[in-house]
């Protein structure tokens, strides 16, 4: 059972509430980039994140839970495909359902645009987002060997999406 630290106390934590979603702007960098330091060893920079901003297509996400940039998603999406770059969420909200409110949201408008499959490296020994990742459809398909800066591996994950049932009915009908 998670510990509420402040209350000094085992009790669950709740579930972020209130949470928004919306497009990443150059004014969140700061939130971002202080996020993106607290989840990585090798940190984005300011420029990559910018590049990003400006790639046609980078699709970017940030969650808000009370007027604060509370996590961050960065995909691309190209042809029938995304590609998942960064996820990430503030250490103070994990657990608590942001960075699946955020996988969701992305995958959700995937599909909206005629993607058919989602993929991501995940490190080897982050469990808590392969379990993530398994949750919402995601299977692993390939390991990276020594994919990471210090050697170790990179599972590459693919959600494939079900077919369109309207399509599907469609060409069933005869209809083209």
């Amino acid at each position: 059972m998670p510990v509420n630290k402040e209350a000094g106390e085992t009790q669950p934590l709740q579930p972020a509430q209130a949470v928004s979603l919306r497009p990443l702007v150059e004014a969140d960098l700061p939130a971002v980039l202080a996020i993106e330091q607290s989840a990585f060893p090798i940190p984005w920079t300011r420029a990559s994140f910018l590049h990003e901003l400006h790639n046609p297509h980078g699709r970017l996400l940030v969650a808000e839970g009370q007027g604060q940039v509370i996590g961050y998603f960065c995909n691309w999406l190209v042809a029938d495909e995304v590609h998942v770059l960064r996820v990430a969420v503030h250490p103070d909200h994990r657990q608590r359902g942001v960075g699946k409110l955020l996988l969701q949201a992305t995958l959700a408008e995937a599909r909206r645009c005629s993607a058919h499959s989602a993929s991501l490296e995940v490190r080897r020994s982050n469990l808590p987002a392969i379990a993530l990742y398994q949750e919402l459809g995601f299977r692993q398909v390939a390991v990276r060997r020594q994919y990471y800066e210090n050697g170790e591996d990179a599972l590459l994950m693919v959600c494939v999406f079900p077919p369109d049932n309207k399509r599907l009915e469609m060409k069933n009908s005869g209809e083209p």
